[in-house]
């Protein structure tokens, strides 16, 4: 998408100081992959003045750069995405042989004291394997695997047949490891679990065979100024198209 379809870095702040005075708590900066932009920075430290929490979704690979901003700015929480833990299939799905740098980084998260959640999509033929090697991450780690349910979304060439459910990979897991379960508290998207005596946990998000549509206080906003209601509705409200207009131009600087 060109830059100039993007909203600026002024315009992000001014939309995010809407929402805080409207009630929103909690801002997530995800993506693609927000530690790309080049002001990512300044957009971090800046939202750090609205009285919020502030989270991140990376994939990971930037956050050695990064680190000390993200703790300047009060960011205590950063989900990272990693849908396997073997270098090969790694590679294979992000064309990118970068997966010692990503857990590298997740060590340094934890060390530096975050809480760390890690995403991994649940795809069939790739998870089935792996589901319980990622379980015992958490053993000596207090990380917090999280298993999403493959959803359908534009360009990802979804089928019902490539998705494992939460009940079947909660079978797989209960045939290596005793499990009790977490409770959840309101809103949550994923249903939490522990191995007794491990440090982490892990949890699943239902996004197929269990909705939770009813409970969700979720708005997304895209890069070009979008507002979607869910991520499977294909209607957005153009929000900075109607902020061009009240202000009559671009350029806030």
């Amino acid at each position: 998408m060109p830059q100039s379809k993007l909203m600026s870095k002024e315009e992000i702040l001014s939309l995010a100081e809407t929402f805080v005075g409207l009630g929103v708590k909690k801002i997530r900066l995800t993506g693609g992959e927000p530690l790309v932009r080049k002001e990512f920075p300044e957009i971090l430290e800046r939202l750090s003045t609205f009285p919020v929490e502030l989270t991140l979704t990376t994939n990971g690979v930037l956050i050695h750069k990064h680190i000390e901003v993200l703790k300047k700015s009060g960011v205590r929480s950063v989900n990272v995405s990693l849908d396997t833990l073997n270098r090969e299939k790694f590679q294979k799905l992000t064309r990118r042989d970068q997966l010692d740098q990503v857990w590298e980084n997740i060590l340094l998260l934890l060390q530096e004291g975050f809480r760390v959640k890690v995403n991994a999509v649940a795809l069939h033929g790739l998870i089935e394997d792996e589901i319980c090697d990622f379980v015992q991450q958490t053993e000596k780690l207090p990380l917090h695997v999280r298993f999403i349910e493959f959803m359908p979304f534009a360009g990802n060439h979804w089928q019902s047949n490539k998705v494992v459910t939460a009940a079947q990979m909660l079978d797989l897991v209960k045939g290596k490891f005793e499990v009790i379960k977490l409770e959840d508290k309101k809103h949550d998207t994923a249903k939490k679990y522990q191995v007794p005596g491990f440090q982490g946990t892990f949890a699943f998000i239902t996004t197929m065979s269990e909705h939770f549509c009813g409970d969700c206080n979720r708005l997304r906003l895209t890069a070009d100024g979008k507002i979607k209601n869910c991520l499977f509705g294909k209607e957005e409200l153009d929000l900075l198209g109607a902020l061009i207009f009240l202000c009559g131009y671009r350029d806030w600087e």
